[in-house]
């Protein structure tokens, strides 16, 4: 396995805040689910590349959010992530957003991708090309 991939880097503003003076939950979600994006380019799999060499791409199955600590207007948050788990037809990533400052983790984002036809609308199996490089980044337990 390799490292963590830093895929995201952002701010806090204060319109991503509520009236508790702390970022809402609906603001996590853009920055994780522009994360996922950036995580294949940095897994050398643009969406791109998979596109025109398989004809497939990925869409989300599931998402779940873990909020560990509360962030405020003015942090600077990094999140990085890590292919966790390999099946027939998908793969699951691991994201954490962490404090830029700190290292101290803010909250942590696990998805599973589905490979996907467009032309057919239904899963595919996931190429062997693909699996093969994303073999190099899963996490061994």
């Amino acid at each position: 396995m390799q490292d963590r991939l830093e895929v995201m880097r952002g701010v806090i503003h204060p319109w991503h805040l509520d009236h508790f003076g702390h970022m809402n939950v609906r603001h996590y979600a853009p920055f994780f689910d522009d994360a996922v994006y950036h995580m294949w380019t940095r897994l050398a799999l643009p969406y791109s590349d998979m596109q025109a060499s398989f004809g497939l791409h990925t869409v989300t199955a599931q998402a779940t959010t873990r909020f560990l600590r509360e962030l405020q207007a003015g942090d600077l948050i990094v999140i990085d992530g890590l292919v966790s788990k390999l099946g027939t037809r998908s793969c699951s990533f691991h994201l954490r957003m962490c404090h830029a400052d700190t290292g101290v983790p803010h909250a942590t984002y696990d998805l599973v991708e589905v490979f996907f036809d467009p032309k057919t609308r239904q899963s595919a199996p996931m190429p062997d090309t693909l699996r093969a490089r994303l073999q190099n980044w899963l996490a061994q337990p």
